[in-house]
């Protein structure tokens, strides 16, 4: 099982849930994926975020929405390991980009910020502390690849390049286009990149999409739809990669779900 004791400088090593139902998000994804959930307090007792596991070790977080997001659907958000927080929040205004949330010290677990490249799509950085991000990745139930939907890939491109020092290949994908991976790691990269589907509706931003590894699309789906949730894309086979679906929990939260291919 790939388990993680830290994450390289630049890799994404985190993803969380911005839910306006946190009982509710915690119902639904302890029951799609059999996570366990463990409640994190302030010293007054209240609870300010969700820890969720699996066999023991971090997999994703989970916190309420702050005032400003009210109405708006669930977000998961995907986090970036930084070493030095402060000098790539300095890079992003010179490179186009914006400065959501600047640097911030979230208790003894680390420092995050947020950051939107030039084409509005918003990620997060991590500096860790204790907290050093996910604990398992690319196993079935667990977070297993971070990926931009962009409709200007270029420009999107050419930020991250040169704020986070990210090394961006292009792969032909035949009648898909051009699908871009951030170089990176041994699961055939850090991240990836491609441009909007022409089907998606506008009104649909620039995103940082996540995906969780699955062993059985089909199962899952069952699933998804049985705690509430619905398939919004329905499987499809992606050659030498695998079989992913695009899906809604119950509140609206957008995510993927990937069975990888077989091999050998």
């Amino acid at each position: 099982m790939p388990e993680f004791a830290s994450h390289a400088n630049g890799s994404p090593c985190w993803v969380d849930l911005m839910s306006p139902d946190v009982d509710g998000s915690k119902a639904f994804y302890t029951g799609v994926f059999g996570w366990n959930a463990e409640d994190q307090h302030d010293d007054e007792g209240n609870r300010i975020y969700v820890l969720f596991s699996l066999d023991g070790k971090t997999v994703a977080g989970l916190g309420g929405q702050m005032g400003e997001m009210e109405g708006m659907p669930p977000i998961w958000n995907n986090y970036v390991c930084c070493d030095d927080i402060d000098a790539v929040v300095g890079k992003v205004e010179a490179a186009g980009g914006s400065v959501m949330m600047p640097p911030m010290e979230v208790m003894d677990a680390g420092h995050m910020a947020i950051i939107a490249d030039p084409t509005g799509a918003a990620i997060s950085l991590w500096k860790p502390g204790n907290h050093i991000g996910a604990e398992i990745c690319n196993e079935p139930n667990t977070w297993s690849w971070t990926e931009l939907m962009s409709r200007d890939v270029d420009t999107a491109r050419a930020f991250y390049e040169q704020v986070l020092g990210w090394e961006v290949i292009g792969q032909d994908m035949g009648p898909m286009g051009t699908y871009w991976v951030v170089r990176g790691g041994e699961n055939g990269g850090w991240a990836g990149m491609m441009t909007m589907p022409p089907d998606v509706p506008e009104m649909v931003p620039n995103h940082w999409a996540t995906y969780f590894a699955v062993e059985d699309v089909a199962a899952t789906l069952a699933k998804i739809n049985e705690h509430g949730g619905q398939t919004v894309q329905e499987p499809f086979a992606i050659p030498g990669v695998g079989t992913m679906a695009v899906v809604h929990d119950p509140a609206g939260g957008n995510f993927s779900v990937m069975q990888p291919e077989e091999t050998g």
